[in-house]
């Protein structure tokens, strides 16, 4: 029996080759933006990208280091759903930024980053923002809209100091290594 979407052998092996190829141009960028990286909460993947050199040099000399990583300010902790699928989001939004070259000197947080931060330092720090400070009462409204003061109002050089593209040119990064297979590069530099 004849499939009435592809009625011909040669219509289906040239979607099968297309399938393929499709397959295989996918597995390459998942392997080439290192994906598959970003499922983990180590801190030397911000790093896939370049320009978030600076921002891991400071997270790397600042208080938050030795029990905070990225993940712990920069994702919300409500569920594991909310985690991955902000991740998700915010990790397309981040690549579309970087690929087009539309990334600012300074980055700061958008206003759904900076809902997601503001919880996370109320979250840590509960007794002092509760009981002592009186403070960790804010809305998203207020974050929003600057109706009122976040935590990075009078805290603003916590965890990065103050950082930008070219602020720290001499920081010690471990930038991630290539995944392009060492043969290749050989060849490629003989050319």
């Amino acid at each position: 029996m004849k499939s009435a979407l592809l009625p011909t052998f040669n219509l289906q092996v040239l979607a099968l080759i297309i399938a393929g190829a499709f397959c295989g141009l996918l597995a390459y960028l998942v392997y080439m933006s290192k994906a598959y990286s970003y499922l983990s909460d180590n801190p030397e993947v911000c790093i896939n990208c370049h320009v978030m050199g600076p921002y891991y040099a400071t997270w790397q000399h600042s208080s938050h280091k030795n029990v905070a990583t990225c993940n712990d300010c920069h994702v919300p902790h409500t569920s594991i759903f909310a985690k991955y699928y902000f991740k998700a989001t915010d990790g397309l939004r981040h690549s579309y930024v970087f690929t087009m070259r539309n990334e600012p000197q300074r980055m700061q947080a958008i206003p759904e980053s900076q809902v997601v931060i503001y919880e996370n330092c109320v979250r840590c720090h509960s007794q002092l923002n509760q009981e002592f400070v009186k403070t960790g009462m804010l809305s998203k409204a207020d974050i929003r809209h600057g109706t009122d003061r976040a935590c990075w109002d009078c805290h603003r050089n916590v965890p990065h100091g103050k950082t930008s593209l070219s602020g720290t040119p001499n920081a010690i990064v471990p930038y991630p290594k290539t995944p392009v297979p060492t043969w290749l590069r050989k060849q490629l530099n003989k050319n």
